[in-house]
């Protein structure tokens, strides 16, 4: 197995006078753009929890979701209320969370354990919490007191049942069912008929029951779980969770699986509605209706009409479809492009964020304005779009080329030039009535492209597997001739900007990590800059030769910025969990930044962290010890794990199968404070489950589930 590490150093500088508040800031999507792993409602009063300890609430009547204050950061996986005030929330790290009035303030609770808990359930003043390596907590005081019970197992309990104190059910892992008439005191084995992971149970009374687990499994009994009968699907995704009222229910799935029945779960459709996004949790709130949460923040609600299943997806607000550029023309009008014809506006410095008609479903990848009303983008097979009214109206312009165009600039109305595949060079003089082809001399791709004035400009890019030296081209005749200035590093760079024409950057990655470079002379001579980071960069912006950032990450987000024209970088603090794509500044205080899964970040302070009257924090350590979800998961061929250390110690980070066998060690050794990341390639691990454990000093420890699928 091969395994790549990577150290972020943190770095601290002091400022002038602020009030305190947060560097970066959350626009789209609202209320939450991370994952979210259950949900559940009391009458029309509902709560949602998942990653980074995010909790969402919809007041009863209300189509409208806030986010609650958790106060921690650790992922959040199940939540249950008993009426409108009492609830629960169970994650990561032996987490419990408790409120007495209906979330405006979440208080821990002591688990006596730091295994993962993956699933809490109440009823008649009686809650389990099951989880990790056999877990089973019960309480009868509202949780004041947790007592761990005798489950007779080691297998990963994922979900528990009770109709009422003294009967229920648990399953789990490698088709483990437990079933109790006591409220827990003694436990029991069923027998399952299958290895499957149980992910999911459900009870309408003591006799009639559900399960849902990993391909495409569905039980079913009616005798109380003596028997159970296997059910089909039609599907070999991974089922995650299961709700039947009455004759109807649903189970929410990956890859966008819905299922529903209309006979009381004998026989199950496929509603099919989100392509590859993936459903962790769903909820009935009526013999009709209900909600289902999943990746992205995605808050959909569904309802039969005619014994069919249906939906509308009110939240997350804003796009959830990777965005490549964003451009403002002043602090408060601007837009972001992205996949799919992606066009989205704002005219209040991105409080709302409107969705444009782009007259195109092709991919964009750059957008640019001269002025308010003036401007232009450009994404796949060739396509230029223009509007000359904000963006009210956008029309296909008809380029020379069918190939993608990755990045578009003009220095008036009318002058104005495209760089993409192949080393094409695009350029007009009529404001994209007519485009003609320049020569670019190379056949790598070019990413980005920048001009200062109508004859001096630059363009710069590489190949993405780092096998060809990085480009960086010239012209001082609005692109007549352009001239090779940089080939010195292989890889590829993904932005240039420039302040004047001698000082100017470009950043990118390569196979070693980033690249950062910066010219005094127009490009004379290119100096390559370190910002103690191996993440590749997407975008740079500055507002003049000192003040500027750096935007990109493989998968979480990262910001740099520096004062002192890129000699320093600190690693700015933000709420990214997507890969960032573009960052934009429309002056040293106000700054977006967008990027994959609709991200936009916004910020009025420099994207510096206030937290006193006279000291910036870009973080000194990480404020909390933290293990992130691995990304992509699923995965395949390879995925990474990031995690945050607050204070130097013997770290160990370890990866267990579905039966709790250590299979892996990643880390093994002494680390200082910082953020870490690994690269995991499972060369010779079968598909299925797996988790991997975090481990810091003797008390801090977090555990994750991973999906391997070969």
């Amino acid at each position: 197995m091969c395994i790549k590490k990577t150290l972020i150093l943190i770095c601290v500088l002091s400022a002038a006078a602020c009030t305190a508040q947060s560097g970066w800031h959350i626009q789209s999507p609202l209320p939450t753009g991370v994952s979210l792993q259950d949900v559940c409602f009391y009458h029309n009063s509902g709560w949602a929890v998942g990653y980074e300890g995010v909790i969402l609430h919809t007041d009863e009547g209300s189509s409208e979701w806030h986010a609650q204050s958790s106060g921690i950061q650790n992922p959040l996986y199940s939540i249950d209320f008993t009426d409108y005030n009492n609830g629960w929330a169970a994650g990561a790290y032996g987490t419990i969370l408790h409120t007495t009035d209906g979330g405006s303030n979440w208080n821990p609770q002591e688990s006596g354990t730091t295994d993962q808990l993956e699933c809490v359930f109440f009823v008649s003043g009686n809650g389990w919490i099951v989880g990790q390596n056999g877990t089973i907590l019960h309480t009868d005081d509202g949780g004041s007191t947790w007592e761990a019970q005798f489950s007779g197992t080691t297998a990963w309990l994922l979900s528990a049942y009770f109709v009422n104190a003294g009967t229920g059910w648990v399953s789990g892992s490698n088709g483990t069912i437990l079933h109790t008439t006591d409220g827990g005191q003694n436990w029991q084995p069923q027998t399952s008929g299958t290895t499957e992971i149980l992910e999911s149970i459900e009870f309408s009374g003591p006799s009639n029951g559900w399960i849902a687990g990993t391909g495409g499994t569905v039980l079913h009994t009616t005798d109380g779980g003596s028997h159970w009968n296997s059910l089909s699907s039609k599907t070999t995704e991974f089922l995650h969770d299961i709700q039947c009222n009455l004759s109807r229910g649903v189970i929410a799935g990956s890859g966008g699986v819905l299922l529903y029945t209309t006979d009381g779960g004998l026989s199950w459709k496929s509603a099919w509605p989100a392509g590859g996004i993936s459903f962790y949790g769903v909820c009935f709130i009526s013999n009709d209706d209900g909600y289902v949460v999943g990746d992205g923040g995605r808050i959909w609600h569904f309802y039969y009409q005619d014994s069919q299943l249906w939906w509308s997806f009110p939240y997350p607000e804003g796009t959830t479809a990777t965005l490549e550029d964003v451009h403002f023309s002043n602090a408060s009008t601007g837009w972001a492009v992205g996949y799919g014809g992606t066009v989205v506006y704002t005219n209040n410095s991105g409080t709302d964020w409107q969705h444009q008609n782009s007259d195109t479903h092709e991919d964009l990848y750059g957008v640019f304005f001269t002025d308010m009303n003036h401007g232009w983008a450009a994404g796949s097979d060739g396509t230029i779009i223009h509007t000359d009214d904000q963006g009210s109206h956008w029309d296909v312009q008809s380029p020379a080329t069918d190939r993608d165009l990755y990045d578009v600039h003009f220095s008036d109305t009318n002058d104005g030039w495209a760089v993409g595949e192949g080393g094409t060079i695009l350029h007009t003089e009529n404001g994209g009535s007519g485009w003609q082809d320049q020569s670019s001399g190379v056949t790598d791709d070019l990413e980005s492209v920048y001009f200062i004035d109508a004859s001096t400009g630059w363009a710069v890019g590489g190949h993405e597997g780092g096998r060809h030296d990085a480009i960086i081209l010239h012209t001082g005749d609005g692109g007549r001739n352009w001239n090779l200035q940089f080939s010195d590093m292989k890889g590829i760079l993904k932005s240039v900007h420039f302040v004047d024409a001698n000082i100017g950057w470009a950043v990118g990655g390569s196979r070693d990590g980033q690249i950062i470079l910066y010219t005094q002379n127009g490009g004379l001579n290119w100096n390559l800059l370190s910002s103690e980071t191996t993440e590749q960069l997407e975008s740079v912006y500055f507002i003049d030769e000192e003040t500027g950032w750096v935007a990109g990450g493989r998968y979480e987000g990262i910001i740099l910025h520096t004062t002192n024209g890129g000699l320093i970088w600190n690693l700015q603090t933000s709420p990214a969990t997507h890969s960032l794509k573009s960052i934009f500044f429309a002056n040293e205080n106000t700054g977006w930044t967008a990027g994959v899964g609709g991200t936009i970040l916004h910020s009025t302070t420099g994207g510096i962290t206030c937290i006193s009257g006279d000291e910036y924090l870009f973080n000194q350590y990480p404020s909390e010890f933290r293990l992130s979800q691995n990304y992509p998961n699923p995965f395949n061929l390879s995925t990474r794990i990031t995690y945050k250390i607050t204070k130097p110690g013997f770290v160990t980070l370890e990866v267990y199968n579905i039966l709790g066998k250590n299979i892996q060690t990643l880390v093994n050794e002494f680390q200082k404070s910082g953020e870490y990341s690994i690269d995991f390639h499972p060369d010779i691990l079968s598909s299925g489950i797996y988790f991997y454990k975090l481990q810091s000093g003797k008390d801090l420890i977090e555990t994750r589930k991973m999906m391997l699928m070969m």
